[in-house]
């Protein structure tokens, strides 16, 4: 079915609004097929989540495998890992036919009356908070389903490097000793942040030392992405100049979820026969700034006046470095840098801000032109 506008959004809608990755898509592919387990890096919102979607739907995995992506970003324990571990392989399941999930149904029995069913009989997991008592023991259950299954298992643990913040710092050793009696099932390991996904990975004293092949996601190529574009504006009879994708990666850095975005909006204002041009393109992220303006205003309603101030400084610079020295504080009529140095912190923990190299800036892009627009009246970048 084709879609009213192909520039996706949000998740997967099939390989026909997948943009390139094939040489990825194919490492990824074989690598899985050949029994190897992976850890895919790259910063947020670049595609992983839809790379792993894509792999999982070649004809060679989708065929001959179960999949399941689990996405732990929002946990902050053991237990809660297992609640969305079980809750991602009940969904998984549900349409593979009553046969199939009910064998995971009986091997899960820490946890059996908490499932329920829904009007058409199918499982529906109804775990509430606390029911996960003893989450290893729940969590030795779904590794024996993986094991037993009557298909090898593919399972893409997603924010992976979440697992860092756990109070129990033996969820490492412990994943990792599942995992490798696991013979059944291969795992794809996907984060977001280098550093702590490398010290998993890299480091020797780490129980995942030496355990996966190591790969880093880069943006897509401005070719790549053009062509791709052009292809969809052409196949619903609109036209799209070219020098609007090079202005768009320049602008948010080739970051795909920004582009993909702000290509929505283009396509569905140029009309049919029309062209989308480049004097569009200011007036289409104006459009994202105003929709998105409630959500933002709350934002900043709700943060620490100490935070506020902090992150509307680092929006003005863009790019701030040496944040938590004398100099950017008097700049910025801030408090003090202990003061900076401690919103900076808390900032950081909740992804209002991110750090390269030295250089803070404000996570998200489309924040951070709402911010110059709206509070500091800067309507130029």
């Amino acid at each position: 079915m084709m879609l009213n506008n192909p520039f996706i959004t949000n998740g997967y809608a099939g390989p026909e609004y997948f943009c390139d990755r094939k040489d990825e898509t194919r490492k990824i592919t074989d690598l899985l097929v050949n029994e190897n387990n992976l850890a895919l890096m790259s910063p947020r919102r670049i595609g992983k989540t839809e790379l792993i979607n894509h792999c999982f739907n070649q004809p060679e995995i989708k065929q001959d495998y179960y999949t399941f992506i689990i996405d732990i970003y929002s946990t902050s324990s053991v237990s809660d890992l297992v609640n969305v571990f079980g809750k991602s392989i009940i969904d998984g399941l549900r349409s593979k036919g009553k046969k199939v999930w009910e064998k995971l149904i009986q091997t899960l029995a820490s946890l059996r009356s908490e499932i329920s069913f829904d009007i058409n009989g199918l499982p529906v997991w109804s775990v509430g908070v606390g029911a996960i008592t003893n989450p290893e023991v729940t969590l030795d259950e779904i590794f024996t389903y993986l094991q037993q299954a009557d298909k090898p298992c593919l399972v893409a643990i997603d924010e992976f490097q979440q697992i860092t913040y756990y109070g129990d710092n033996r969820i490492e050793a412990l994943l990792r000793t599942y995992i490798q009696r696991c013979t059944n099932a291969h795992f794809i390991f996907s984060g977001s942040h280098r550093h702590l996904m490398g010290e998993i990975f890299v480091s020797p004293s780490r129980p995942f030392y030496q355990s996966v092949t190591l790969m880093n996601l880069k943006t897509l190529t401005v070719e790549k992405y053009s062509e791709f574009a052009s292809e969809k504006f052409e196949e619903r009879n609109k036209h799209l100049e070219v020098e609007i994708i090079k202005e768009l990666f320049n602008r948010f850095e080739g970051v795909t979820s920004y582009i993909q975005r702000v290509m929505n909006v283009l396509f569905l204002k140029t009309p049919q026969n029309g062209t989308c041009s480049k004097g569009m393109l200011d007036d289409a992220i104006n459009y994202i700034l105003d929709m998105s303006s409630d959500t933002y205003e709350t934002i900043l309603r709700q943060m620490a006046e100490k935070q506020r101030n902090t992150i509307l400084a680092i929006a003005a610079e863009g790019k701030a470095r040496n944040v938590t020295g004398g100099i950017f504080a008097k700049k910025h009529h801030l408090p003090s840098p202990s003061s900076v140095n401690s919103a900076v912190k808390g900032l950081l923990e909740k992804d209002f801000i991110t750090e390269n190299d030295g250089a803070y800036s404000v996570y998200d892009q489309f924040f951070s032109l709402w911010i110059k627009k709206y509070v500091l009246g800067n309507t130029t970048d």
